[in-house]
Protein backbone atom coordinates (compact mmCIF):
# COMPACT_ATOMS: atom_id res chain seq x y z
CA UNK A 1 0.00 0.00 0.00
CA UNK A 2 1.27 3.54 -1.14
CA UNK A 3 0.74 6.22 1.69
CA UNK A 4 0.65 9.49 1.85
CA UNK A 5 0.28 11.84 4.74
CA UNK A 6 -0.52 15.26 3.73
CA UNK A 7 0.33 17.83 5.95
CA UNK A 8 3.11 16.92 8.48
CA UNK A 9 2.64 19.44 11.15
CA UNK A 10 3.11 17.97 14.87
CA UNK A 11 0.09 15.12 14.46
CA UNK A 12 1.15 14.02 10.90
CA UNK A 13 4.31 14.18 11.32
CA UNK A 14 4.41 11.85 14.63
CA UNK A 15 1.45 9.41 13.23
CA UNK A 16 4.13 9.55 9.82
CA UNK A 17 6.59 8.62 11.66
CA UNK A 18 4.73 5.55 13.63
CA UNK A 19 4.02 4.43 9.90
CA UNK A 20 7.49 4.41 8.73
CA UNK A 21 8.81 2.41 12.16
CA UNK A 22 6.07 0.02 11.53
CA UNK A 23 8.07 -0.48 7.62
CA UNK A 24 5.21 0.98 5.30
CA UNK A 25 5.87 2.65 2.42
CA UNK A 26 5.07 6.48 3.22
CA UNK A 27 5.60 9.60 1.60
CA UNK A 28 5.45 12.93 3.57
CA UNK A 29 3.81 16.52 1.76
CA UNK A 30 4.44 19.82 3.53
CA UNK A 31 3.76 22.90 3.34
CA UNK A 32 6.28 24.41 5.93
CA UNK A 33 9.94 24.12 3.34
CA UNK A 34 12.29 24.47 6.29
CA UNK A 35 10.12 21.67 7.99
CA UNK A 36 10.96 19.32 4.19
CA UNK A 37 14.45 20.15 4.45
CA UNK A 38 14.96 19.57 8.46
CA UNK A 39 13.06 15.98 7.82
CA UNK A 40 15.08 15.58 4.80
CA UNK A 41 18.01 15.80 6.45
CA UNK A 42 17.67 14.66 9.79
CA UNK A 43 14.34 12.39 9.76
CA UNK A 44 11.99 13.59 12.10
CA UNK A 45 12.15 13.51 15.87
CA UNK A 46 9.41 12.88 17.90
CA UNK A 47 9.61 13.52 21.71
CA UNK A 48 6.77 12.04 24.25
CA UNK A 49 7.42 11.76 28.12
CA UNK A 50 9.28 8.35 28.30
CA UNK A 51 11.16 8.40 25.12
CA UNK A 52 12.31 9.88 22.14
CA UNK A 53 12.67 8.74 18.99
CA UNK A 54 13.85 9.75 15.52
CA UNK A 55 12.92 7.88 12.57
CA UNK A 56 14.71 8.45 8.92
CA UNK A 57 12.71 9.92 6.36
CA UNK A 58 13.00 8.51 3.03
CA UNK A 59 10.10 10.93 0.86
CA UNK A 60 9.38 13.92 2.02
CA UNK A 61 7.87 16.75 -0.31
CA UNK A 62 7.38 19.95 -0.59
CA UNK A 63 3.43 21.11 -2.26
CA UNK A 64 5.58 21.84 -5.60
CA UNK A 65 6.79 18.96 -5.54
CA UNK A 66 3.30 16.84 -6.08
CA UNK A 67 3.54 17.74 -9.89
CA UNK A 68 6.26 15.36 -9.78
CA UNK A 69 4.45 12.28 -8.49
CA UNK A 70 3.68 9.59 -11.22
CA UNK A 71 2.56 6.35 -8.95
CA UNK A 72 -1.23 6.73 -7.41
CA UNK A 73 -1.42 6.63 -3.21
CA UNK A 74 -3.88 3.56 -1.90
CA UNK A 75 -4.27 5.87 1.17
CA UNK A 76 -4.00 9.91 1.71
CA UNK A 77 -3.94 10.62 5.51
CA UNK A 78 -4.89 14.65 5.42
CA UNK A 79 -3.79 15.94 8.28
CA UNK A 80 -3.90 19.94 7.33
CA UNK A 81 -6.19 22.26 9.49
CA UNK A 82 -9.65 22.32 8.81
CA UNK A 83 -10.01 25.46 6.31
CA UNK A 84 -7.12 24.08 4.10
CA UNK A 85 -9.01 20.77 3.42
CA UNK A 86 -10.29 21.50 -0.13
CA UNK A 87 -7.35 22.61 -1.50
CA UNK A 88 -5.32 20.32 -0.46
CA UNK A 89 -7.29 17.46 -1.03
CA UNK A 90 -7.77 19.20 -4.90
CA UNK A 91 -4.10 19.02 -5.00
CA UNK A 92 -3.40 15.43 -4.15
CA UNK A 93 -7.04 14.21 -5.68
CA UNK A 94 -4.92 13.73 -9.48
CA UNK A 95 -2.36 11.14 -7.43
CA UNK A 96 -5.17 8.97 -5.65
CA UNK A 97 -5.83 5.47 -7.01
CA UNK A 98 -9.39 4.61 -8.58
CA UNK A 99 -9.90 2.70 -5.46
CA UNK A 100 -8.10 4.70 -3.14
CA UNK A 101 -9.03 6.78 0.38
CA UNK A 102 -8.86 9.99 1.75
CA UNK A 103 -9.12 9.84 5.83
CA UNK A 104 -9.59 13.39 7.16
CA UNK A 105 -7.84 12.94 10.65
CA UNK A 106 -8.85 16.84 11.36
CA UNK A 107 -11.22 18.77 13.84
CA UNK A 108 -14.23 19.76 12.37
CA UNK A 109 -16.36 18.53 9.75
CA UNK A 110 -14.22 18.10 6.67
CA UNK A 111 -15.64 15.05 5.51
CA UNK A 112 -17.85 16.49 3.50
CA UNK A 113 -15.79 18.84 1.74
CA UNK A 114 -13.57 15.28 1.04
CA UNK A 115 -16.22 13.75 -0.20
CA UNK A 116 -17.26 16.94 -2.49
CA UNK A 117 -13.63 16.49 -3.98
CA UNK A 118 -13.05 13.15 -4.03
CA UNK A 119 -16.21 11.20 -4.42
CA UNK A 120 -18.13 9.56 -1.27
CA UNK A 121 -16.84 6.01 -2.47
CA UNK A 122 -12.96 7.48 -1.95
CA UNK A 123 -14.20 9.46 1.33
CA UNK A 124 -13.17 8.73 4.96
CA UNK A 125 -14.51 10.44 7.83
CA UNK A 126 -11.66 10.12 11.32
CA UNK A 127 -11.96 11.34 15.13
CA UNK A 128 -8.55 11.68 16.33
CA UNK A 129 -7.65 12.07 20.56
CA UNK A 130 -3.47 12.85 20.57
CA UNK A 131 -1.46 15.85 21.99
CA UNK A 132 1.50 17.45 20.07
CA UNK A 133 2.73 20.74 19.47
CA UNK A 134 5.58 21.56 16.90
CA UNK A 135 7.79 24.73 16.86
CA UNK A 136 10.76 23.43 15.42
CA UNK A 137 11.41 22.35 11.90
CA UNK A 138 12.06 18.12 12.45
CA UNK A 139 10.90 18.37 15.93
CA UNK A 140 7.70 17.10 17.58
CA UNK A 141 6.68 16.87 21.10
CA UNK A 142 4.09 14.21 21.41
CA UNK A 143 2.56 13.94 24.74
CA UNK A 144 0.49 10.77 24.05
CA UNK A 145 2.54 8.16 22.76
CA UNK A 146 0.69 5.50 20.16
CA UNK A 147 -0.36 3.52 23.31
CA UNK A 148 -2.50 6.15 24.27
CA UNK A 149 -3.79 7.75 21.20
CA UNK A 150 -7.65 7.41 19.84
CA UNK A 151 -8.71 7.12 16.29
CA UNK A 152 -12.23 6.81 15.07
CA UNK A 153 -12.87 5.63 10.93
CA UNK A 154 -16.10 5.55 8.87
CA UNK A 155 -17.04 5.55 5.35
CA UNK A 156 -19.03 8.15 3.40
CA UNK A 157 -20.58 5.53 1.84
CA UNK A 158 -20.84 2.20 1.58
CA UNK A 159 -18.06 1.33 -0.42
CA UNK A 160 -16.11 3.27 1.53
CA UNK A 161 -17.30 2.06 4.58
CA UNK A 162 -16.17 -1.41 3.32
CA UNK A 163 -12.51 -0.10 2.82
CA UNK A 164 -12.75 1.71 6.34
CA UNK A 165 -10.68 -1.57 7.93
CA UNK A 166 -7.68 -1.23 5.75
CA UNK A 167 -6.89 2.05 6.74
CA UNK A 168 -7.77 1.50 10.22
CA UNK A 169 -4.88 -1.52 9.91
CA UNK A 170 -2.54 1.10 8.64
CA UNK A 171 -3.40 3.29 11.94
CA UNK A 172 -3.24 1.00 14.39
CA UNK A 173 0.75 1.34 14.12
CA UNK A 174 -0.20 4.86 15.61
CA UNK A 175 -2.95 4.04 17.98
CA UNK A 176 -6.27 2.30 18.96
CA UNK A 177 -8.39 2.62 16.32
CA UNK A 178 -12.08 1.94 16.03
CA UNK A 179 -14.24 1.59 12.87
CA UNK A 180 -17.97 2.61 12.91
CA UNK A 181 -20.95 3.29 11.49
CA UNK A 182 -21.83 6.57 11.74
CA UNK A 183 -18.72 9.05 11.70
CA UNK A 184 -20.57 12.12 11.58
CA UNK A 185 -21.67 11.33 15.15
CA UNK A 186 -18.71 10.32 16.19
CA UNK A 187 -17.08 13.57 14.94
CA UNK A 188 -19.56 15.66 15.82
CA UNK A 189 -18.60 14.36 19.32
CA UNK A 190 -15.34 15.43 19.01
CA UNK A 191 -16.29 18.41 18.15
CA UNK A 192 -18.89 19.17 20.83
CA UNK A 193 -15.70 18.91 23.41
CA UNK A 194 -13.44 20.69 21.56
CA UNK A 195 -16.03 23.79 21.14
CA UNK A 196 -15.51 23.70 25.37
CA UNK A 197 -11.48 23.40 25.35
CA UNK A 198 -9.56 24.86 22.23
CA UNK A 199 -10.38 28.40 21.88
CA UNK A 200 -11.73 29.12 25.54
CA UNK A 201 -8.21 28.45 27.03
CA UNK A 202 -6.14 29.72 24.16
CA UNK A 203 -8.22 33.15 24.83
CA UNK A 204 -6.94 33.16 28.57
CA UNK A 205 -3.13 32.68 26.32
CA UNK A 206 -2.84 29.77 29.11
CA UNK A 207 -1.88 25.99 29.48
CA UNK A 208 -5.78 23.87 29.06
CA UNK A 209 -5.31 22.52 32.50
CA UNK A 210 -4.15 26.10 33.78
CA UNK A 211 -7.24 27.86 32.43
CA UNK A 212 -9.77 25.03 33.97
CA UNK A 213 -8.73 26.03 37.10
CA UNK A 214 -9.20 30.17 36.93
CA UNK A 215 -12.78 30.78 38.55
CA UNK A 216 -15.51 30.41 36.25
CA UNK A 217 -13.88 29.01 33.18
CA UNK A 218 -14.56 25.07 33.73
CA UNK A 219 -18.54 25.88 33.73
CA UNK A 220 -18.07 28.42 30.72
CA UNK A 221 -16.48 25.38 28.56
CA UNK A 222 -18.76 23.04 29.50
CA UNK A 223 -21.82 25.61 28.63
CA UNK A 224 -20.08 25.69 25.43
CA UNK A 225 -20.20 21.64 24.82
CA UNK A 226 -23.77 21.81 26.13
CA UNK A 227 -24.71 23.77 23.17
CA UNK A 228 -22.63 21.93 21.01
CA UNK A 229 -24.46 18.64 22.02
CA UNK A 230 -27.72 20.22 22.38
CA UNK A 231 -26.99 21.31 18.61
CA UNK A 232 -25.43 17.54 16.96
CA UNK A 233 -28.63 16.08 18.14
CA UNK A 234 -30.90 18.51 16.86
CA UNK A 235 -29.64 18.36 13.61
CA UNK A 236 -29.95 14.66 13.29
CA UNK A 237 -26.72 13.18 14.65
CA UNK A 238 -26.76 11.03 17.87
CA UNK A 239 -24.50 11.09 20.70
CA UNK A 240 -22.39 7.91 20.77
CA UNK A 241 -19.19 7.03 22.83
CA UNK A 242 -15.71 8.18 21.72
CA UNK A 243 -12.22 8.25 22.92
CA UNK A 244 -12.32 4.45 24.16
CA UNK A 245 -14.61 5.42 26.99
CA UNK A 246 -17.14 3.20 28.23
CA UNK A 247 -20.01 3.11 30.36
CA UNK A 248 -20.94 6.93 29.06
CA UNK A 249 -24.27 8.12 30.05
CA UNK A 250 -26.07 8.30 26.19
CA UNK A 251 -29.31 9.81 28.10
CA UNK A 252 -28.00 13.19 29.55
CA UNK A 253 -26.78 15.40 27.18
CA UNK A 254 -25.24 17.19 30.27
CA UNK A 255 -23.66 14.44 32.10
CA UNK A 256 -22.46 13.58 28.21
CA UNK A 257 -19.97 16.31 27.58
CA UNK A 258 -19.08 16.07 31.54
CA UNK A 259 -17.36 12.85 30.90
CA UNK A 260 -16.30 13.89 27.66
CA UNK A 261 -14.24 16.97 29.01
CA UNK A 262 -13.22 14.79 31.97
CA UNK A 263 -11.33 12.52 29.54
CA UNK A 264 -9.38 14.98 27.46
CA UNK A 265 -8.18 16.38 30.76
CA UNK A 266 -7.44 14.06 32.75
CA UNK A 267 -6.72 11.14 30.17
CA UNK A 268 -5.06 13.06 27.49
CA UNK A 269 -3.48 16.31 28.76
CA UNK A 270 -0.40 17.14 30.06
CA UNK A 271 0.19 20.15 32.88
CA UNK A 272 1.83 22.16 29.97
CA UNK A 273 -0.64 20.90 27.23
CA UNK A 274 -1.74 23.86 24.67
CA UNK A 275 -4.44 23.38 22.64
CA UNK A 276 -4.04 23.60 19.07
CA UNK A 277 -5.44 26.89 18.88
CA UNK A 278 -3.17 28.46 20.90
CA UNK A 279 -0.30 27.08 19.25
CA UNK A 280 -1.50 28.79 16.41
CA UNK A 281 -1.78 31.94 17.63
CA UNK A 282 1.44 31.37 19.03
CA UNK A 283 3.03 31.37 15.70
CA UNK A 284 0.62 34.49 14.84
CA UNK A 285 -1.38 32.18 12.25
CA UNK A 286 -5.30 32.09 11.93
CA UNK A 287 -6.71 29.56 13.82
CA UNK A 288 -9.97 26.87 13.14
CA UNK A 289 -12.33 28.87 15.35
CA UNK A 290 -14.99 29.35 12.17
CA UNK A 291 -15.01 25.38 12.22
CA UNK A 292 -15.47 24.41 15.38
CA UNK A 293 -17.62 27.20 17.77
CA UNK A 294 -18.26 28.75 14.29
CA UNK A 295 -19.97 26.01 13.44
CA UNK A 296 -22.51 25.33 16.45
CA UNK A 297 -23.66 29.21 15.81
CA UNK A 298 -24.20 28.62 12.23
CA UNK A 299 -26.21 25.17 12.86
CA UNK A 300 -27.82 26.93 15.37
CA UNK A 301 -29.13 29.85 13.49
CA UNK A 302 -29.94 27.81 10.07
CA UNK A 303 -32.71 25.97 12.58
CA UNK A 304 -34.05 28.60 14.26
CA UNK A 305 -31.99 28.58 17.43
CA UNK A 306 -28.60 30.66 19.15
CA UNK A 307 -25.40 29.15 20.77
CA UNK A 308 -24.85 32.41 22.94
CA UNK A 309 -21.83 31.07 24.95
CA UNK A 310 -19.86 29.59 21.72
CA UNK A 311 -20.81 32.96 19.68
CA UNK A 312 -19.38 35.05 22.31
CA UNK A 313 -16.00 32.85 21.94
CA UNK A 314 -16.16 32.94 18.36
CA UNK A 315 -16.31 37.22 18.60
CA UNK A 316 -13.27 37.00 21.18
CA UNK A 317 -11.06 34.77 19.00
CA UNK A 318 -11.86 37.15 15.54
CA UNK A 319 -10.69 40.32 17.97
CA UNK A 320 -7.73 38.25 19.25
CA UNK A 321 -7.02 37.11 15.12
CA UNK A 322 -7.48 40.53 14.21
CA UNK A 323 -4.99 42.39 16.58
CA UNK A 324 -7.80 44.55 18.32
CA UNK A 325 -7.81 42.05 21.72
CA UNK A 326 -4.79 40.31 23.42
CA UNK A 327 -4.99 36.60 24.78
CA UNK A 328 -4.72 37.04 28.22
CA UNK A 329 -5.65 35.46 32.04
CA UNK A 330 -7.88 38.44 32.08
CA UNK A 331 -10.40 38.10 29.32
CA UNK A 332 -11.63 35.70 31.96
CA UNK A 333 -14.15 38.40 33.15
CA UNK A 334 -15.19 39.11 29.68
CA UNK A 335 -16.10 35.53 29.67
CA UNK A 336 -17.87 33.62 32.79
CA UNK A 337 -20.74 36.51 33.12
CA UNK A 338 -21.99 34.85 29.63
CA UNK A 339 -22.82 31.69 31.59
CA UNK A 340 -26.56 31.91 32.34
CA UNK A 341 -28.44 28.34 33.16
Amino acid sequence: MRIAVLGTGAQGAGIGADLLRAGLDVTFIEQWPAHVEAMRRDGIEVRMPQETQVTPVPRALHLCDVATLREPFDLVITLVKAYDTRWAVQLIEPYLAPDGLVAGLQNGMSLDVIADVVGPDRALGAVIEMASNMYEPGIVNRQNPPSQAWFALGGMSAVSQAGAERAAEVLRHAGTVEVTDDIRSAKWMKLVVNAGELVPSAILDLALPDAVRVPGMHEFMLEACREAVHTAVATGNRMVPIFGLEDMDLSDPDRFVEQLLDAVLNVFSLSDTRTTVLQDWDKGRHSEVDEINGLVVAEQRRIGGCAPVNELTVELAHRIEAGELEARPENVDLMVGAVVR
